[in-house]
């Protein structure tokens, strides 16, 4: 194998692939990058055995082959090199591989590629296509609420479903950790009708996340019950999915809020930030008060001391007093892209809904907490 390729153009590809590598492997091939040379370019595929990504750049191929190297030391190494670098990859003796730059010359060991392990894809049935701006609108305005808790496996990706909505079917995407909940919905895209409901893992919603900002154009996606697969314009990403049940996350959907609270969304973010400075414990707790067209927010930390600040707000029902993680409450209003934000309580023990005045299509339900 004899290569010669852009810095640029590898260091781009060798980022996207290499952070699906897992740190620490017991298997060491899974430390590894597999590099195929073949026609007009090069091919650069790694896993971790539950998310594989193969994608193709641009290479000038003097001698077509395939072997797998180290992939962060491969990457960490084009890194340094300098701008505007021609990079050479060449195969020496099978089990070598020699990494040229100008003056700098590299030799890593390699693997025996046909030790590397191929994910199966096995039948995907389903198949449609998302603008790469609606994907990311999915994920951005739910990936916040993914929990992190192993112990509640299923809870640990998007739910990524069809609901039967008005007049017509949405596609939804739901996130929960049981302290706060996102619902994304959109118009149906053609194709996805009979979709089954699926969970797509929390790393690869990270990884899919990652290549939107940087791949134009179209998502074309194609799932079964047990994978799922994105294929951008360079680059294909498969992965399993968390084989689990969601729970019926429309029980937690409050119906009967009649307090409505409407404030200036940006406002209310950065008071909530300031107060919640004084807050020493994990859980950051601030107590929201409502009555009268006016907001106070206030902490009480017996380390730290008092934090107090008022605001106006649209409020006419009884008075209240409500405490949220403020953490929680941030990560909500920063996913809220209009001027207003529409709170709609119940009382203090009650789950909170909060909905975005321009995107109808976004639904966040929050938990309160005794302050």
């Amino acid at each position: 194998m004899k290569v010669t390729i852009e810095r640029s153009a590898l260091l781009k590809s060798l980022s996207h692939v290499q952070s699906v590598v897992e740190r620490r492997n017991t298997i060491p091939i899974l430390s590894n990058v597999m590099l195929e040379a073949d026609g007009d370019g090069l091919g650069l595929t790694a896993t971790d055995l539950d998310i594989s990504i193969v994608e193709r750049t641009p290479a000038t191929i003097a001698v077509a082959g395939a072997t797998t190297v180290p992939a962060h030391t491969l990457f960490d190494i084009v890194r340094k090199l300098p701008d505007g670098a021609e990079v050479e990859l060449t195969l020496e003796d099978g089990d070598r591989l020699i990494v040229q730059a100008g003056r700098s010359r590299f030799t890593l060991t390699c693997l025996d590629r046909e030790d590397f392990p191929v994910m199966s894809e096995g039948d995907m049935p389903h198949r449609f296509a998302l603008a790469s701006e609606e994907l990311k609108r999915l994920i951005d305005k739910a990936r916040f609420a993914i929990s992190t808790e192993e112990t509640r496996y299923y809870l640990n990706g998007i739910y990524l479903h069809v609901m039967d909505g008005d007049s017509s079917q949405r596609l939804r995407a739901v996130a929960t950790d049981g302290h706060r909940l996102a619902q994304v919905e959109q118009d149906l895209p053609e194709g996805a009708a009979g979709i089954p409901g699926v969970i797509i893992p929390r790393k690869t919603v990270g990884e899919i996340r990652k290549l939107i900002d940087e791949i134009d154009g179209p998502v074309d996606i194609a799932l079964s019950d047990t994978k799922i697969r994105f294929s951008f314009a360079s680059a294909v990403v498969t992965s399993k999915l968390i084989d689990g049940t969601f729970p019926d996350y429309s029980r937690v959907i409050p119906q009967g809020n009649d307090k409505e609270l409407k404030m200036d969304c940006r406002l209310f973010a950065e008071a909530v930030d300031r107060v919640s400075t004084i807050s020493s414990d994990k859980t950051r707790s601030v107590k929201l008060s409502l009555d009268n067209d006016q907001l106070t927010l206030s902490v009480n930390s017996p380390d730290s001391g008092t934090a107090r600040e008022e605001l106006s707000a649209a409020y006419a029902s009884d008075p209240l007093e409500i405490g949220f993680n403020s953490r929680y409450l941030l990560d909500i209003l920063t996913q809220v892209e209009g001027e207003t934000v529409d709170v709609q309580l119940a009382d203090p023990s009650a789950p909170t809904i909060l909905r975005d005045t321009v995107d109808e299509g976004a639904l966040y339900v929050l938990m309160p907490m005794r302050v």
